[in-house]
């Protein structure tokens, strides 16, 4: 952890804030040849987009995603193995430390998880398992036992990564009514109600994405009336009317994410993808491209036209993400074991380098704060 507690860092709005420097929280695989021994932590400045590796936090096994709660003072990482797991972090100005001990999710490779808006509950896609868990969260962000596990049913057209359901994603809409999962292993998103009063989810609804397409993330417009899917096995991102009083989601037209006449020696994964604060500009990361895409988003968000394909600063991007002014951009390179920062332009939604990228042991999730 050497390092992690001389961080100068700037409570937002502060007049100091766009000056200071910044915290930013690196997830791994502490299990994989060269991973990382836990959370990474890292500094990087505004203005520049430059990063300074500062130390690690131990005892955090397989944190591949992280997710800060409400009140920026616990951060969550799931423990990706086969007794999946969560934890619970604080963070803040001092030197994180872990809160109180890992809670088995009830299923297989937790992969993501996000907290919900109201701060009491933990939501976690559990890959392998096929489920969603749900963990109340005590005033201190301690960690109970699960409320709830639904595990999800059916399959895909591919044998080898669509046998059965594989839980991708989970969040809540921009208004907090629903939580949706996103499944690669049945092409579906599932939209739930969560009971404040139980932590139980209950299934209001399910929309069809294309057969083989493969759902992997889901990024939602500003106005909450649009979610971009982006399908990791077709290599394509889909507009997806949302219905928010309805809590029902319509899939549009499938369309690449990769440049037109775009030739590749093997295939490509696309993985993430982020909105800009304003809205006109969604992110996708292209893994085997090794592009971050940029599309602008037209008609209020119905629409999204491709920009340009950015180099992601190193190899299987398999994480971007936004910091807190949507200035710069993030990339969690896996394979080439680099963190790249790119600043945006406010009017293009262009990607430009910010200086050198930040090695890193098999990043694959990075948390800007």
């Amino acid at each position: 952890m050497a390092g992690a507690g001389a961080l100068a860092l700037a409570a937002p709005g502060s007049a100091r804030a766009a000056e200071a420097t910044r915290r930013a929280y690196l997830g791994t695989y502490t299990t994989q040849p060269g991973g990382g021994t836990g959370m990474g932590l890292a500094s990087y400045r505004p203005r520049s987009g430059r990063l300074a590796s500062a130390g690690v936090l131990v005892g955090v096994q397989n944190p591949s995603f992280l997710a800060l709660s409400p009140d920026r003072r616990t951060l969550y990482a799931v423990d990706e193995r086969a007794e999946g797991a969560v934890t619970a972090v604080r963070v803040g100005r001092g030197t994180p430390e872990v809160l109180g001990r890992p809670r088995a999710t009830g299923g297989a490779d937790p992969c993501h998880l996000s907290v919900h808006p109201g701060g009491r509950f933990l939501l976690t896609a559990n890959y392998t398992g096929g489920s969603v868990s749900v963990h109340p969260v005590g005033p201190d962000g301690v960690l109970g036992e699960p409320t709830d596990v639904v595990r999800h049913k059916g399959s895909g057209p591919d044998p080898e990564r669509q046998e059965g359901p594989h839980a991708h994603m989970v969040v809540t809409d921009p208004a907090g009514r629903y939580v949706v999962a996103v499944d690669l292993g049945t092409d579906s998103l599932h939209t739930y109600r969560l009971d404040p009063r139980t932590g139980r989810l209950g299934e209001h609804a399910r929309a069809a994405m294309k057969p083989g397409a493969g759902p992997r993330h889901l990024a939602f417009h500003p106005s909450g009336r649009y979610a971009y899917v982006v399908n990791e096995l077709d290599s394509t991102l889909v507009v997806c009317a949302y219905d928010g009083p309805g809590g029902v989601l319509t899939p549009g037209t499938p369309q690449p994410t990769l440049p037109p006449g775009t030739r590749l020696s093997g295939r490509n994964y696309p993985a993430g993808v982020v909105v800009s604060p304003d809205g006109r500009f969604v992110y996708v990361s292209n893994r085997g491209h090794d592009s971050i895409a940029v599309f602008a988003a037209e008609c209020g968000g119905a629409a999204l036209r491709l920009v340009s394909a950015t180099p992601s600063g190193g190899s299987y991007p398999r994480h971007i993400a936004l910091d807190p002014s949507g200035g710069l951009l993030f990339a969690a390179n896996q394979r080439s074991g680099t963190v790249a920062a790119f600043r945006v332009h406010r009017r293009t939604g262009r990607l430009t380098a910010a200086g050198p990228a930040l090695a890193a042991p098999v990043p694959v999730c990075v948390l800007p704060v």
